[in-house]
């Protein structure tokens, strides 16, 4: 019947301890002081972001091969209007760029390539619109995290300072860990925010080589020989 008691007390020191570690996500957070509220904000930019450039991206994509046979098909058949109107239909980058170019067909081939080659910046400026503001939260978000640590340390030492050095080590190595909150939050999402970038860039390029491929293929079809009518 003695161990009774010291049972209980023990299950209660469990409890608690499990209580004490069990701290929500948002608690350890909240924690962090003031610092994490933009950088919570710059996560969730981020994640717009993403989500953002990812839907943009797939509705840009399309087959190049398939887009520059057609093209091929009705240029070849002198249907110029048939081939504008399937660009117009298509309305992907790629369409859009061959569209400036069967818009100019009997002017200099130099006009021609000038026109293609301004709507591919366009195209591609369009599609990297927006990408930099991960590249800045890649690295606004870490400094905003030391930056709160920074902060964190100088309100612990100012406790120090108020107490007269008579401070219980536990509370302030509390304080301390409190402030590095802010350290991993900003790494954190910085380091989302510059894979995110990363991955978009590379989606990027894939489709301005699809596009760079597709207008090549277009200038070198304006300089082919005419077939000798029969």
């Amino acid at each position: 019947m003695a161990l009774l008691p010291q049972v209980d007390t023990t299950a209660a020191d469990t409890t608690q301890a499990a209580g004490a570690g069990a701290q929500s996500l948002l608690d350890i957070l909240f924690q962090g002081g003031w610092v994490m509220i933009p950088i919570l904000l710059l996560s969730f930019v981020a994640i717009y972001l993403l989500i953002e450039r990812l839907i943009t991206i797939r509705n840009a994509q399309s087959d190049p091969e398939v887009v520059t046979d057609r093209i091929r098909n009705y240029v070849r058949s002198g249907d110029v209007d048939g081939a504008i109107s399937y660009c117009v239909q298509k309305d992907v980058p790629i369409t859009r760029i061959l569209k400036q170019g069967l818009e100019r067909l009997g002017r200099p081939i130099s006009e021609i390539q000038d026109a293609v080659q301004a709507a591919g910046k366009y195209e591609t400026f369009e599609l990297e619109k927006k990408t930099n503001m991960l590249a800045s939260i890649a690295g606004v978000a870490p400094m905003l995290g030391f930056f709160g640590t920074v902060l964190g340390m100088i309100r612990a030492f100012q406790e120090i300072q108020n107490l007269q050095g008579n401070v219980n080590p536990s509370v302030l190595a509390g304080g301390i860990w409190e402030a590095l909150v802010t350290t991993a939050g900003g790494l954190l999402v910085g380091i989302l925010a510059l894979l995110a970038y990363n991955f978009l860039l590379a989606r990027i390029r894939r489709l301005t080589n699809d596009m760079e491929r597709s207008a090549t293929d277009f200038i070198d079809l304006l300089q082919e020989p005419v077939p000798p009518q029969s």
